[in-house]
């Protein structure tokens, strides 16, 4: 199993909804206001009166066969508005409480 962090703009949220979907991601956790700033490049997210815009965050967790064609659909995603910013994390996810998934 693994856990898929995805940072991304706020303007994103609606078609990274429909990645998700697409990819049949059911459980994930969402944080709507999250601040940061690319390590490459890309605009300062702070909601601040200079950098206005915001972020938000997912963090999945899924079978192992799902995590590659999740990753390719984000990428498309963010070729859309690179300066925007979507960035896709993986982690290996060892346990959990429900074994149902």
């Amino acid at each position: 199993m693994k856990a898929v962090f995805i940072s991304f703009y706020q303007a994103f949220y609606d078609e990274v909804m429909a990645v998700l979907e697409k990819n049949e991601i059911r459980g994930f956790t969402f944080w709507n206001e999250v601040q940061g700033r690319g390590s490459v490049d890309g605009e300062p997210h702070y909601g601040s009166h200079a950098w206005p815009t915001l972020n938000s965050a997912i963090l999945a967790f899924m079978d192992n066969a799902k995590v590659e064609p999740l990753l390719k659909d984000l990428h498309e995603l963010d070729l859309t508005a690179e300066q925007q910013g979507l960035r896709a994390f993986v982690w290996n996810a060892e346990e959990m409480t429900d074994k149902s998934f």
